[in-house]
């Protein structure tokens, strides 16, 4: 899958910012993005962070035969591989032309600057050497693969530790970590590539390009060179014409970047080893115990906080109050509401209905008392009983014989009309 190529407004862009000094991501001139370097529970694996490039280097060895030519040295084999991951342009299985640049590139600066003892590497002359064959896997591409390569594979290779090996007669035996300690390579220096790239036919320069400000550069230069100020290798790509002093400046910015990353790799170095030591965890077991991604991890953003506390208080004050809603009605009846602010509605109904009956049941009262007085001063016999069941009224005409109250209930007596009315409570 080929790139997305750039629009003429994002190139225009891009040029005219650098044209002014200034970058994308803030940076200036000659400034390098954050790095960041790691190492695996293994012996011998690196991750490096080159900004938002990331690239993960893995340390392995095996015994093997010697070259005819030069028998007591062991071998170095470097393979750099772009994986669909880094990026959709690169394709899985094929061997790119920025792939096989990279890996000369990486060759140049590692391997034919004798950076290692390859002689210390020899177990039997001309029979059984050690060869050691670091793999750098591309896990992001966002520009400058080439210094994020370099750093990660010396990284790894002065982490990387083989195991001893002992010689009985024609017996060669390899012992297991657990049985010897591991044996750290020979390292005599620490070569560094550093790139710039070039713009506007060479008038301007950044240092660490990203992977935009690569897709409008006119050309690229890299230079390998370790802490002592010593040239390992320099590669020009693009076509373009330097002069001497471009170049000369170009060396004396590599030496201060290659001194501060140097520094960087050794303070990670003794880090990982005194974690060990210790007996800690470290490398990708350090972060276990939190569940969290490592590809994931995001530095905390510092928020400011000093006038909090006023300026909560002065929105607080010019704050209008917000007025209270007036409890909504019941619509129908035997609904009730509860909430702060509201009237409880709930069996409403029932005691008003019950209040009604009690007030309705005691004017009955209050107007039968009432006929019995009248009835009574007229002459009349007004009786009412106090059982809550049954109301007893007599009423008894005007008659010459006045005939007991025992019997008037008696039906042979025609005199006395008794009327009984029941009312229920």
């Amino acid at each position: 899958m080929r790139e997305t190529p750039l629009s003429n407004c994002e190139r225009d862009f891009l040029l005219q910012a650098i044209q002014e000094k200034k970058r994308l991501d803030g940076r200036q001139t000659y400034d390098y993005r954050k790095i960041k370097v790691m190492f695996g529970t293994d012996f011998g694996c690196c991750f490096v962070e080159l900004g938002k490039t990331r690239v993960m280097a893995q340390v392995s060895c095996e015994l093997v035969a010697p070259k005819e030519n030069r028998p007591n040295e062991g071998l170095m084999f470097f393979n750099i591989e772009l994986s669909p991951m880094a990026s959709p342009a690169f394709e899985q299985g094929r061997q790119s032309e920025l792939s096989v640049k990279l890996n000369r590139q990486l060759e140049r600066c590692l391997r034919n600057s004798k950076c290692i003892d390859t002689e210390s590497l020899c177990v039997v002359s001309g029979e059984k050497v050690w060869q050691i064959r670091v793999d750098v896997h591309m896990l992001n591409h966002d520009g400058n693969l080439m210094d994020a390569a370099s750093i990660a594979a010396i990284a790894a290779l002065c982490h990387f530790r083989r195991p001893d090996v002992g010689i009985q007669g024609d017996e060669v035996t390899v012992y297991s970590p657990e049985e010897r300690d591991p044996i750290p390579l020979s390292i005599y220096h620490m070569p560094i590539s550093v790139s710039f790239a070039f713009f506007q036919q060479g008038t301007y320069l950044l240092v660490d390009p990203c992977e935009r400000e690569e897709r409008v550069m006119d050309g690229l230069l890299m230079i390998a060179m370790n802490r002592h100020r010593e040239i390992c290798s320099i590669q020009s790509s693009g076509g373009i014409m330097l002069l001497k002093e471009q170049v000369m400046r170009c060396s004396k910015i590599a030496s201060v970047k290659v001194s501060e990353i140097t520094a960087l790799i050794t303070k990670a170095l003794e880090n990982d080893n005194t974690a060990r030591k210790a007996g800690g965890r470290c490398g990708f077991a350090e972060s276990m115990p939190q569940e969290r991604i490592t590809a994931l991890k995001k530095e905390t953003t510092p928020v400011e906080m000093t006038d909090a506390t006023e300026r909560a208080n002065d929105i607080f004050l010019k704050s209008e109050v917000t007025p209270q809603t007036p409890s909504p009605v019941v619509p129908l009846p035997g609904l009730g509401q509860v909430g702060q602010g509201l009237q409880n509605s709930w069996g409403m109904e029932e005691d008003e209905q019950e209040d009604e009956e009690d007030f309705n049941s005691d004017e009955d009262k209050e107007t039968m008392m009432e006929v019995g007085k009248k009835q009574q001063a007229q002459g009349d016999v007004v009786e009412i009983s106090d059982s809550e069941e049954d109301e007893v009224v007599i009423l008894q005409p005007e008659a010459e014989d006045k005939v007991p109250k025992n019997t008037s209930s008696s039906s042979h007596q025609k005199g006395p009309v008794t009327s009984k009315k029941r009312h229920r409570k």
